[in-house]
């Protein structure tokens, strides 16, 4: 490794864009510029005796690449420089991230307690498949905290939220039920995809964990899944997570810890003009007669406004709105788009919008989804990076189909 790989942050003389592009940086005999990329599965070792000290743990030595890998270490060691973590387990996928994070800590008979405003597959795990194993799930619909005391009034394993919630962007304070869970005897887990890294510090505000699909922004081109869960709980690791991924094999590859390594580079320069045009976007739909309702954590009109300010540095790069009419209003407008994708994913280059009713939300009951105020008119943007002029008058011209 060259000697100054690593020595500025070791001194604390490098800040996070720096750290974006350099941390972790371990540079091989060749002395490459750009990240070497370690497409191996298994390692060699000098001799049996240091085989078997390795697999004692007592010689640090890459054995598997199910176990570690130098790529794959590079991004890990990135993710915790950005995030200010001691620990960071990169997962093959976002969905990866979640049951990892949970089920490495949970068993049968434990309690777990959930926001039920998640992400379609989140709700998934918390309600369906955790309690196939016998853990019990109990879920929170208000952001009321009083609600959460409630809930968090017996003994609990695990508490799971994301905030802002996909779709509807409801806040949940990270720092009150932070405050809550230990007394339930509970850690609590945040899913901070939507607020992105650049935005919230969720360890900073007392969560125990934080988890990403870097899927999302942090790839932010549409090429690679990938997940990673970051603490500074080292029990929680060395307890609970490290064994988990190690049998269990939600590995992340060589190649995409690569690529993920590479976007990190850019992932301040991007979420921040992302966010920048998703705000213009959002104050231009408040002025189109066909819409009835905008929703984006920037906007004072959003119900938690003031909790926005005080948890986040930034409104993230996803608007929802809704449309004045039923389904298939929202689908004319979403086929009459010619330079916005249908998809739904977020996080992206390229601009993406989707129906949550009838894809990311369609599994969740029509009650469940009135409850959380997830309507058939209703459609969620990604912001990308194209010219936010452009993206306008393909939305004005949309409206007028």
């Amino acid at each position: 490794m060259s000697k100054n790989d690593k020595a500025g942050n070791e001194a604390g003389g490098w800040r996070r864009q720096t750290n974006l592009v350099r941390g972790g940086l371990d540079r091989s005999h060749f002395d490459e510029i750009s990240e070497g990329m370690y497409l191996t599965s298994s390692y060699a070792y000098e001799s049996a005796e240091q085989a078997q000290r390795a697999f004692k743990g007592e010689e640090d030595h890459y054995m598997y690449s199910r176990y570690g890998n130098p790529s794959v270490t590079m991004f890990e060691d990135r993710m915790k420089l950005m995030e200010g973590a001691e620990i960071c387990q990169s997962t093959a996928s976002g969905m990866g991230a979640v049951f990892a994070s949970l089920a490495c800590m949970l068993g049968s008979g434990d309690r777990l307690v959930a926001s039920k405003a998640l992400f379609g597959s989140c709700d998934y795990v918390c309600t369906v498949l955790l309690p196939q194993y016998g853990i019990e799930t109990v879920t929170v619909a208000s952001s009321d905290l009083g609600e959460w005391e409630k809930a968090l009034s017996e003994p609990t394993k695990a508490v799971f939220l994301e905030t802002p919630s996909n779709p509807m962007m409801q806040m949940l304070d990270i720092e009150a039920i932070a405050e809550l869970a230990p007394k339930a005897g509970a850690r609590l887990v945040v899913d901070n995809v939507f607020a992105t890294p650049i935005y919230q510090k969720p360890l900073a505000l007392g969560a125990d964990i934080v988890m990403y699909s870097t899927t999302k922004h942090i790839d932010g081109q549409g090429r690679t899944l990938g997940g990673a869960v970051l603490t500074n709980d080292a029990d929680y690791f060395k307890d609970h997570m490290r064994m988990f991924i190690r049998h269990t094999g939600p590995t992340l590859s060589p190649f995409n810890a690569w690529l993920l390594t590479k976007s990190l580079e850019t992932l301040e320069l991007r979420v921040r003009e992302q966010a920048a045009a998703a705000a213009e976007i959002a104050d231009f739909l408040g002025t189109q007669g066909r819409i009835t309702e905008v929703v984006f954590p920037g906007l004072d009109s959003h119900p938690q406004y003031d909790l926005v300010q005080k948890q986040m540095s930034g409104p993230g790069t996803v608007v929802v709105f809704e449309l004045d009419g039923d389904q298939a209003r929202a689908f004319k407008f979403m086929n009459a788009l010619r330079l916005i994708d249908i998809s739904n994913n977020l996080g992206d280059a390229k601009s993406m919008i989707t129906h949550p009713t009838t894809t990311t939300h369609q599994r969740v009951s029509a009650d469940e989804r009135a409850e959380l105020g997830i309507h058939e008119n209703m459609v969620r943007l990604s912001v990308g990076l194209e010219d936010v002029e452009d993206l306008k008058e393909d939305i004005a011209a949309a409206l007028k189909a």
